[in-house]
């Protein structure tokens, strides 16, 4: 059970910066990008091609940043420049990066089984769990990095595209960069996650990625759920916690009797369900608690006044 709950942990902070990813282009951006489900093994792609090939895995790794990045860039042209509806211009990206991922691994899949990767070697503070201390630098490493880009006047002018692109067009700010610059942001962190999963798996696969945005999804909305979304600082760490926690309740599932990894898309969809609909019953009992205690205040008032009425 411990050693289960230790490999959830693990994907779920390597896992984390493709939730991070995806929380830039949903929340920020409000830009429902699908490129992720693509840009995801490209920099599996990437970065498995590139260590097979003997380049050190902090280059590979890099390289699969710097891929997701032009992925992203892409489908951001083709929405500012081209005129394409946004969710089109994902899902074309989309479309395109699985023959570029062929392309690049030259076979659907390729494995990394006895060649060194960015985890050998790394110290160990949990015996047989480097990935666990490398997801954990990285994850908050990619956190802080994030909190403080927001703050510059850049990633204010980001923020409020996502907010009111009408709004910060007035003020001469360029609303198609802002875009661009998420977009290209948001899939290099997700292909930054591809690789890092690669490396983990020993493995890259044609296929890894499908359904990666539903699974981003499902960390962003269980993190805002559970942590809030008040500043920026806390929804990025509830991000972080969201993918992790959306990862050990994936775990604990496939361990119900009768649950297999064939329903892992099943058992995202009601993780997805339970966490936007709890937070919607909740705010509704709150609702009608209020509602409920103002009614009673207003027969209270009114029975006060017949009394006092009564006695004059």
């Amino acid at each position: 059970m411990f050693t289960s709950l230790i490999g959830a942990v693990e994907s779920g902070l390597l896992y984390a910066l493709m939730a991070l990813g995806v929380f830039i282009t949903f929340r920020i951006l409000d830009f429902p990008d699908l490129t992720v489900d693509g840009s995801f093994t490209t920099g599996a792609a990437i970065a498995t091609v590139m260590t097979l090939s003997g380049v050190h895995p902090v280059l590979s790794l890099l390289c699969a940043f710097c891929g997701g990045a032009l992925a992203g860039l892409m489908t951001g042209l083709l929405h500012t420049k081209g005129k394409i509806n946004g969710l089109l211009s994902g899902i074309i990206m989309m479309i395109a990066l699985y023959s570029i991922n062929l392309r690049i691994m030259g076979k659907p899949n390729l494995t990394l089984r006895n060649e060194a990767n960015l985890f050998d070697g790394a110290p160990l503070l949990v015996k047989g769990a480097p990935a666990l201390l490398v997801g954990l630098i990285l994850a908050v490493a990619v956190k802080i990095i994030l909190d403080l880009f927001f703050k510059t006047n850049v990633g204010l002018s980001l923020r409020a595209t996502g907010d009111n692109k009408r709004m910060i067009q007035s003020f001469g700010a360029n609303t198609d960069m802002s875009t661009i610059l998420g977009v290209s942001i948001s899939n290099a962190l997700v292909a930054t996650s591809g690789a890092l999963i690669a490396f983990s798996t020993k493995q890259a696969n044609a296929n890894m990625g499908v359904g990666m945005i539903v699974i981003g999804l499902a960390s962003v909305i269980i993190g805002e759920a559970i942590f809030g979304k008040r500043t920026i600082f806390r929804t990025t760490l509830a991000v972080l916690f969201g993918a992790i926690i959306y990862r050990i309740i994936y775990a604990l599932a496939l361990r119900v009797p009768g649950m297999d990894a064939q329903d892992m898309k099943l058992i995202t969809a009601i993780i997805i369900i339970c966490a936007l609909v709890i937070p919607t019953v909740k705010t509704a009992v709150t609702e009608k608690q209020i509602s409920r205690k103002r009614a009673r205040e207003v027969i209270t008032s009114l029975d006060t006044g017949t009394v006092s009425k009564e006695v004059h």
